[in-house]
Formats: C-alpha cells, sequence, structure tokens
C-alpha cells in the first residue's frame, strides 16, 4: 500500500504598516478562527522586536497585560486574544522576542558551534528566527505568524528578513503574506486617504515582500472605490483586500473578514482543502457580544495599573463573557487602589458601595497593595461580591486576618521584616524579586473540597489551572484561617499550597492564587467569573 504523502505545513505572515496598535493580532486571530472553521489544524505564533527574552519584566502599563500560557511562557497579551478566537491552549513556542533569539545566538557561539565563521545578522540571526518559526509550525495545516511593531522600525529588520528567506525556504507557494494597513479619514474634503498605504507597501516591498493581501483599517466604512486604488498603486487585487472599519466589538472581526472573501482567497492561494465554514457558534459569540441588554451590574476593579486599559485584559474579556453567558451588561469601573488606600473610611465606603462587587487582579509590587486590602476588608466585612485573583487571594487572607484581630498581618512583599507574614515566599524564591521566569509559571493542578462553592462552580474536584507568581499563603497560618472566617477550599494535590480560598457566611467571596481569567472564552464562561456575575444579580 502506497504511502500517504504529507502536506507541508502552510505560513501565513502578518504584517503592519503606517502605525503601530491597528490590530494585527486579531486580524491573525481572525483569519486563524476563519481557517480553523473550514477544518483545517491551526497554529498562531507572535514575533517581538523587543530585546527582552520573553514579556515576563515589560512594564504593564506601557505594554499591557503578560499572558501565560500553559506550559509557563509569559508573553504578548495577543496570545489571549489568539487563544480566545480559535479556542486553543498555545505553548512557549507561539512566543517569540528578538532577546531569546540573541541569547541562543551569543550562548551558540561562546560553544563553539558555529565553528570559527565570522556570526552575522544574515544569515545566522535571521536563519535561526526562520527555524524557530518552522519548527512551531510542525504538525499544523497552517501555522500564522504576526510580525509585531511596523514595517520600517529597525529593529523589525530581522524578523522581516527571516520570513522574507523563510518563503524561499519552503516555496512561496506554500506562504502568504498579509499587510495591516492605514487609512485616514480627512473629513474637510470628505475622503479616505490612502497614500498612507501606498508607502507602506512601497516599504515593504523594498525589503523584499510583496504582499498578497491588504486588509485597510479605518476609523469609519471607507468607500469600496478604496480597493481600486489601493489595488492599483499596491500591486494587490481587489479580492485580496478587506475593508475592515472598527467594530463594536472585537469577536465581529472574523465574520466582517468572512464576509470580505478574504479566506476563501486564502484558501485558493495556499491550495488548502477545506470544508465548508461552521461559523453558527461564533455568530452566537457575536450575538451575545453586540445584544443590547436592560439588566446591567457594575464592577469595580480595584488597580493600580490605570495607564493603559489592556493591562487587564483577560479579566475584562472573562467578566464581559460570563456577563453574556447570563444575558445582563457589564459597566467595568476602574477604582485606583491609592485612591481607596488613601480615603477615609466614609469616603472608601462611598467609593466601594457604588458598586455591585468588586474585583481584585494581580499585579506585583508595593503601590496600592494597602487599598487592595482595605478594598477586601470591606467587601468581608459587608458581605459585598468579591472576586480575588492572584494578588486578590493575598489580599484577601490579609485582610480576613487583620479584620479578625490580627492587625499587623501582611505579606513579605509589603513588610519583609514582619513577624506576621501571612503570606510570604514559596520555597527557593527569595532574592528573585526582580527577575523573570522564575515564578510558578503555566499549569498546576488543584483540589478542590467537595462541598465548597468552588466545587459548585466548577462541577468537579480536580481542575488545572495557570499561575503567575512568586508568593504563597504561608502554611503556618492556615490553622487559623476558619477563625478568620475564611477556609482553604482549593489546595494542590499534596495539601502543601492554598489555591483558592472562600468567606464563610459570605454570599460570594471568593479568590485564586492562579489567574482564572486566562481559561475564560467568548463562548465558554469561566465558573470563577460565572459564579461572580450570578452572584451580583442575587441581589
Amino acid at each position: 500500500m502506497a504511502s500517504i504523502k504529507k502536506r507541508p505545513t502552510k505560513f501565513i505572515f502578518v504584517t503592519g504598516g503606517v502605525l503601530s496598535g491597528l490590530g494585527k493580532g486579531i486580524t491573525a486571530a481572525s483569519i486563524g478562527n476563519l481557517l480553523k472553521a473550514r477544518g483545517l489544524k491551526v497554529n498562531l505564533q507572535k514575533c517581538d522586536p523587543y530585546l527582552n527574552v520573553d514579556a515576563g519584566t515589560l512594564n504593564p502599563r506601557e505594554h499591557g497585560e503578560c499572558f501565560v500560557t500553559k506550559d509557563g511562557a509569559e508573553t504578548d497579551l495577543d496570545l489571549g486574544h489568539y487563544e480566545r478566537f480559535i479556542d486553543q491552549e498555545l505553548t512557549q513556542a507561539s512566543s517569540l522576542m528578538s532577546g531569546r533569539v540573541l541569547q541562543q545566538i551569543i550562548q551558540d557561539e561562546r560553544a563553539g558551534l558555529y565553528a570559527g565563521e565570522d556570526v552575522q545578522i544574515i544569515p545566522h540571526l535571521t536563519g535561526l528566527i526562520a527555524d524557530y518559526i518552522q519548527k512551531a509550525g510542525q504538525g499544523f495545516d497552517v501555522h500564522l505568524v504576526e510580525i509585531g511593531g511596523t514595517v520600517g522600525d529597525y529593529e523589525s529588520l530581522s524578523f522581516i528578513e527571516a520570513i522574507r528567506e523563510l518563503g524561499i525556504r519552503v516555496g512561496l507557494e506554500n506562504c502568504l503574506y498579509v499587510h495591516v494597513v492605514y487609512l485616514p479619514y480627512l473629513g474637510a474634503s470628505q475622503e479616505t486617504k490612502t497614500k498612507p498605504a501606498q508607502n507602506s507597501v512601497r516599504d515593504l516591498r523594498g525589503l523584499g515582500i510583496a504582499p498578497d493581501i491588504l486588509v485597510g483599517r479605518s476609523e469609519n466604512p471607507a468607500n469600496e472605490s478604496v480597493k481600486e486604488k489601493l489595488s492599483l498603486f499596491c500591486g494587490v487585487g481587489t479580492d485580496a483586500i478587506a475593508l475592515l472599519p472598527n467594530a463594536s466589538s472585537i469577536y465581529q472581526v472574523p465574520l466582517t473578514l468572512e464576509d470580505t472573501g478574504i479566506a476563501d482567497v486564502i484558501a485558493k492561494r495556499l491550495d488548502l482543502k477545506v470544508a465548508k465554514p461552521h461559523l453558527k457558534e461564533w455568530r452566537s459569540v457575536v450575538d451575545s457580544a453586540t445584544k443590547q441588554r436592560s439588566k446591567r451590574v457594575k464592577v469595580g476593579v480595584v488597580a493600580k495599573y490605570m495607564d493603559n486599559q489592556d493591562t487587564y485584559m483577560s479579566v475584562f474579556e472573562a467578566l464581559r463573557s460570563a456577563a453574556w453567558a447570563n444575558d445582563v451588561a457589564v459597566d467595568i469601573e476602574w477604582i485606583e487602589a491609592e485612591s481607596v488606600e488613601k480615603a477615609s473610611p466614609d469616603q472608601r465606603a462611598k467609593l466601594l458601595e457604588a458598586v455591585d462587587g468588586i474585583v481584585v487582579p494581580g499585579g506585583f509590587g508595593t503601590r496600592g497593595l494597602e487599598g487592595k486590602i482595605a478594598a477586601a476588608q470591606y467587601c468581608l466585612a459587608k458581605k459585598k461580591s468579591y472576586l480575588g485573583l492572584c494578588l486578590g487571594l493575598q489580599m484577601a487572607v490579609i485582610a480576613a486576618a487583620r479584620n479578625a484581630g490580627l492587625k499587623d498581618a501582611t505579606s513579605r512583599e509589603l513588610d519583609p521584616d514582619s513577624p506576621t507574614k501571612v503570606i510570604d515566599f514559596m520555597a527557593g524564591q527569595e532574592g528573585k524579586e526582580n527577575t523573570g521566569g522564575t515564578m510558578r509559571l503555566g499549569d498546576y493542578p488543584c483540589v478542590l473540597a467537595k462541598d465548597s462553592q468552588a466545587a459548585k462552580l466548577y462541577g468537579k474536584k480536580d481542575i488545572v489551572e495557570r499561575h503567575r507568581h512568586r508568593y504563597e499563603c504561608n502554611n503556618d497560618y492556615r490553622d487559623q484561617y476558619q477563625k478568620w472566617g475564611i477556609r482553604a477550599v482549593g489546595t494542590s494535590p499534596d495539601d502543601k499550597l492554598v489555591e483558592i480560598i472562600e468567606a464563610i457566611d459570605h454570599p460570594f467571596m471568593m479568590a485564586s492564587q492562579f489567574h482564572p481569567e486566562f481559561k475564560s472564552r467568548p463562548n465558554r464562561a469561566h465558573p470563577m467569573f460565572d459564579g461572580f456575575i450570578k452572584s451580583l444579580l442575587q441581589k
């Protein structure tokens, strides 16, 4: 019997021009969504030009949240979009930063692996980038690669050259280049301008890549005649140009792209054998995301990084998904942790009473921690719904201890010399406070108490969730939890680590040492967020 020849992986590269923040990540995720809906095995990867090894040490106020994969990679937030759009858990291979490649180059050079060669940007650095991309695509029908930054940035040149070379390596019939550009609208002349897009395509062509697909992003819908002009000056057929105006929900983008026919163009260009797209479930997601609802709940997020809403992207998306699942709209109100800390008791009560429930998300550093503790103390005392995420669990434990009379209760992060550290280092973490990749990262198992609210929400007692933290509940104080009015209802299988706590005799006060938001999906609300929203509706 003749063996069946395995079809090669097809590569789709997504680049951006004109300006950053256009939505390359959403575009890549949307294309992945449409191809997966056609029965293909799809993977996505983000290549970032930063000289960091990973996203673990990047400032969330500037770069948004650090998303964590199941195998513990600290990555750019776009991987969160990827996972939510294709409903698939990604791995470390889906995130590549310049620093990681350069680190490997230097290590190999020091180890003598280049056998005396001059180590150069081309072919060594670009070749290694291509190797990483090709390896990440193994075993998939289609591998989508988003190149961070904007064409023309000096720091992105190695990645642009690498994907040009990779096209030659795998055969141009097996790869396709998507370029996302900006189409500004001039109110004075009432027209959409294409010159910035033309210039960006010219820059890309100057680097050796001719785009196969153009995605034109705009604030408002552009006239279809724009396609003719872009086609003429950019050398891309009108059938391969998609116009993407701003959407009320990012989850609409796959369906907007579907309506342009771009997915079929891609399938034809890459000779992909595809089935009829199954988009019924995704259309339901969009219906839920865009439905107008009269019933609303207000959630206060006690935050310390308030410069950029992307800082808590997965938390916000998880809240929205849970709200949709309960057919209610959610208004998310930012509450500055330092404002809570500095407020008088009356001012604090007024601030926290204004919302239906409180979420305390993750974070690092001492700034604003006392405000988060105060918010947890208030929720405990007033029986207000509270959801703590990672740092939010640690603050809740301190709050419970202080409310019960242990006034000096604190964490090592706040006061390393305190004799009453109810939150402390986990083993082997001392001295690593400012280093990357050294925390408890990725998937870890958790066992839930049978009679707990958490077990009821999950519908099972054995779960696996993603972590990103350095501090843990100090086991020396666990026997006092009952007296403090809380229970450890989720622990590691060996019972040495506290994973979930619940308040006793409280409508809903639950906190996890892990980050449940990373596993939430727009079509499948996470149990903890679902339970939190339900508690707000039961008032």
